[in-house]
């Protein structure tokens, strides 16, 4: 295989915390979803999509079945010591039982994992920009005792150079903290290139967090590794995931 099955995060968690992103590389899906799409809601062949989850679940060695969750670019966050095991509504998990695996799948929008530095909770939050601009990050980190132990890693996401918005969504972040005005670039009269992980990272450093890792991708322009909707429209969804062993 020329490219991985998934990423591992570069980040200093503890031996207690086992996370991951994946690529599209090494399922069974074919066409627009090659090959290892992870959503169920994008038009795949639903046994395709079945046998990519279980081939994740059993390379990656999780001692379960995720959360697959029905994300609504929202703020909810779905505590996993009242999961059921049903599909909830929730743009993301929070965990603090080990065995119990958090995750978000994403095609451009921005992947969160959060752990804390005692290796007692963990959590995934998927934040397009609505949900990012509404609060899901700071919803997900209200969960962790303290902000400071908390760091996070971004996962793939669509590039700053990639990522064109209406001066609407500009003037949403920027009616939340005017330090968003660093994260838009003009392009033109009323188009602006957006940086998501450099809006993460605001949001977070305001609530209290310090030790950022990752965004270093660019879902839009790497094709051969991650499957991105603003390039490709119909395409398959990748999955970032964590969990206390």
């Amino acid at each position: 295989m020329s490219t991985p099955l998934w990423l591992q995060p570069d980040w200093p968690a503890p031996a207690s915390v086992s996370a991951l992103s994946t690529t599209r590389q090494g399922g069974f899906s074919t066409g627009v979803f090659a090959s290892l799409n992870l959503g169920s809601h994008v038009g795949d062949d639903a046994i395709l999509v079945e046998k990519n989850r279980d081939l994740l679940q059993q390379q990656a060695a999780m001692p379960g079945a995720p959360a697959w969750l029905n994300q609504v670019h929202g703020c909810d966050v779905l505590d996993l010591a009242k999961w059921q095991g049903d599909v909830v509504s929730a743009d993301a998990a929070v965990s603090n039982e080990a065995g119990k695996v958090c995750l978000v799948m994403t095609a451009d929008c921005l992947p969160v994992l959060f752990c804390n530095v005692q290796g007692t909770k963990v959590a995934a939050a998927h934040a397009g920009w609505r949900g990012l601009c509404d609060g899901v990050l700071e919803q997900t980190l209200a969960h962790f005792d303290n902000p400071a132990d908390v760091m996070v890693w971004f996962g793939p996401a669509i590039g700053p150079g990639q990522f064109e918005v209406g001066a609407e969504v500009r003037a949403a972040f920027l009616a939340k903290n005017a330090i968003a005005n660093q994260a838009f670039v003009p392009q033109g009269t009323s188009k602006y290139l957006a940086n998501i992980y450099l809006l993460a990272r605001q949001r977070l450093m305001a609530a209290g967090v310090s030790r950022f890792y990752g965004g270093d991708y660019c879902t839009v322009t790497s094709p051969e590794l991650f499957f991105s909707y603003r390039r490709d429209g119909q395409t398959g969804r990748m999955a970032s995931c964590i969990w206390l062993r």
